[in-house]
């Protein structure tokens, strides 16, 4: 592999705590195809998906320094112009108030967190900050996942589409023949028209894996963050080639499947609203509010910064509101019905994580035992086929026969790569179920 992608990886993935390593890239490298892994670096480069997603983390982030600073006092300085006129007295030579003036006053106030309300805002907070991680983290296995099995359908249809055009050959060779034949009176109309329609039946079939695999080359190219345009461009080896390098395990530790992110993130979601349960509490309790002023200014006859020309209070006092109990009320209960709506949510995830992994599962033995069903047709076909070979030399079988042999061997070559494909992606899909942690 080219020094360059891992140089690619590690300013990818080294200023995002080492999530390169949390999601497991070390999988697809078993997969022995270094284009494989040029998409996968590509893509976890340039996806649009994945931006988003770091983005959404961020506004978490921020909005947790947002309500952290609402646990500190509110302190602030204005200044300001006074202009006063008192009316002529004989108090007037004792006033010695200007009727020009500047003030600096300095105002604070402060919400004493006894009962732990906006702590627990915090707490509730990176909960979700947690979660929304946790989130992240499953979109980009989500994306690896599904380049990786894209990649893997994209040379099955390479390999279909060349044993297609083989069956084409074979068909159209026995087609010529069998007119030859029917100009000649040998055999009817009847079975010429057959023939056509077996021809025409594999031209469609052909059209068909043309379609799609451009089509799948389209969804490939988004994934990776290109144009569509640039599919001729799309480089890739061969499904003879490629194969995983190890074994797959044959029983799964549960806590692998518990440390699933979509788990996490609905534990952590969990959490957070049981936390909102207890600020939803908290709301019944009266607060407690400091409000203090300390003002310079240089209306009186003292120095503008001097203790004469200052003037200062200190308030503080209980509030309770009166007319909201039945909002409260109703807030703390649909608090407590959102807990359980999640509770429920993190119970179906559970049941789902173990659906999926319990599937792959099930679907990597049922289609390695198809693969070797598919392998074991394959080495007798093709010995009939070497042997409808030899036999054509000694001019002891027809070429049509022959034709016939070795479309038969490319349709079964056809079947053993669709059931090899299956496995492999069976990998990718286990890869996915466990979270990364294959």
């Amino acid at each position: 592999m080219n020094i360059f992608f891992y140089l690619i990886l590690f300013f990818i993935f080294g200023a995002e705590n080492c999530l390169g390593n949390e999601i497991n890239i070390e999988f697809f490298k078993k997969f022995n195809d270094e284009c494989l892994m040029e998409y996968i670096i590509e893509a976890l480069e340039n996806n649009h998906d994945l931006k988003q997603a770091n983005h959404s983390v961020e506004q978490y982030r921020f909005e947790i320094k947002s309500q952290f600073s609402k646990e500190m006092p509110l302190l602030n300085v204005g200044s300001s112009y006074l202009g006063v006129h008192f009316p002529k007295s004989d108090m007037s030579d004792f006033l010695f108030v200007r009727p020009n003036a500047y003030i600096l006053p300095f105002r604070v106030q402060y919400e004493p967190d006894f009962l732990l309300k906006n702590r627990d805002k915090t707490k509730s907070l990176k909960k979700l900050y947690f979660a929304k991680l946790a989130n992240r983290k499953a979109i980009y296995i989500s994306l690896l996942s599904d380049v990786a099995s894209g990649y893997l359908n994209i040379l099955l249809s390479d390999y279909l589409i060349e044993k297609q055009e083989e069956i084409l050959n074979s068909k159209r060779n026995n087609l010529y023949l069998t007119d030859k034949k029917f100009k000649a009176g040998v055999v009817d109309s009847v079975i010429l028209n057959d023939y056509r329609k077996k021809y025409i039946n594999q031209v469609l079939m052909y059209d068909n894996l043309i379609k799609n695999r451009k089509t799948m080359l389209y969804n490939f190219a988004v994934l990776l963050g290109k144009s569509p345009q640039c599919i001729e461009e799309l480089k890739r080896g061969s499904i003879k080639n490629i194969e995983y390098a190890e074994n797959i395990p044959e029983i799964i530790n549960s806590d692998l499947i518990f440390n699933r992110p979509d788990l996490i993130e609905a534990e952590n979601k969990l959490r957070s609203a049981k936390i909102d349960i207890t600020i939803a509490k908290k709301e019944f309790f009266p607060s407690f509010n400091l409000n203090a002023l300390y003002s310079m200014d240089s209306a009186t006859g003292g120095n503008f910064f001097s203790w004469n020309s200052a003037f200062g209070f200190l308030v503080a006092g209980l509030t309770q509101d009166i007319f909201k109990g039945g909002y409260k009320i109703a807030n703390l209960k649909i608090k407590k019905e959102k807990y359980e709506e999640l509770l429920e949510k993190y119970f179906q995830t559970d049941l789902n994580a173990l659906k999926e992994v319990n599937n792959a599962m099930n679907l990597i033995k049922q289609d390695t035992i198809s693969e070797n069903s598919s392998l074991k047709q394959l080495k007798l076909q093709n010995a009939i086929y070497k042997s409808s070979k030899k036999k054509l030399h000694r001019g002891t079988v027809s070429k049509m026969e022959y034709f016939d042999n070795k479309a038969a061997l490319n349709t079964i070559e056809q079947s053993w790569a669709s059931s090899k494909t299956a496995r492999l992606v069976d990998y990718v899909t286990l890869y996915k179920a466990l979270g990364g942690q294959l």
